[in-house]
């Protein structure tokens, strides 16, 4: 299979299940923006190697900063499938779609609760960094509210209730994780 298929030469692409439409599409623009929420997140994952989460207190064998990122990256994944799926796609199509995890959110809840418990409260807006995993982190929280306009855009047809929650919880996770990655002052 090779890399280059020349079939966007055009200016359109193609959807899961054939279906053509432009590169400027909205859904097009959607799935974009989350795939660059993945590799914001991956950018992450390396500068966060042998950091601990924050969430330590969920239990004892809680995961790195590093494992909740491609976590998330995998949740991202299938998101963009479902992105990349036209509203009219044939069953036989929707067929091909993995499963929504049904705890995502909660899951992304109670590693904030876990992360904020360890924090000062907050008395003030935050300026962005602190040092160079926080930084990205709060890169990829905007990033993260980009494609989660881009979705809402698209509105119910595109992702649904489950899809979006998780876009808005992602972006308070990535909060409190560059603020948890932040050395006090």
């Amino acid at each position: 299979m090779r890399i280059y298929t020349r079939g966007g030469d055009s200016g359109e692409t193609g959807l899961f299940g054939g279906k053509r439409v432009p590169k400027h599409d909205a859904r097009v623009r959607a799935y974009g923006d989350v795939d660059e929420l993945s590799a914001v997140l991956g950018w992450c994952a390396v500068a966060a190697d042998g950091v601990q989460s924050a969430g330590e207190c969920i239990g004892e064998t809680a995961p790195t900063l590093r494992e909740q990122l491609q976590r998330e990256q995998q949740h991202l994944m299938t998101l963009g499938a479902y992105l990349s799926t036209p509203a009219d796609a044939k069953e036989s199509i929707l067929a091909h779609l993995p499963n929504w995890p049904t705890q995502v959110v909660e899951t992304l809840e109670a590693e904030i609760d876990a992360m904020d418990a360890q924090l000062e409260p907050l008395t003030d807006f935050i300026l962005p960094g602190g040092n160079e995993l926080s930084a990205r982190l709060h890169i990829a929280r905007t990033v993260c509210r980009r494609a989660e306009r881009e979705v809402c855009a698209l509105g119910a047809t595109a992702a649904g209730d489950a899809q979006l929650k998780y876009l808005n919880r992602l972006s308070d996770w990535l909060f409190t994780a560059a603020r948890a990655t932040t050395p006090a002052a």
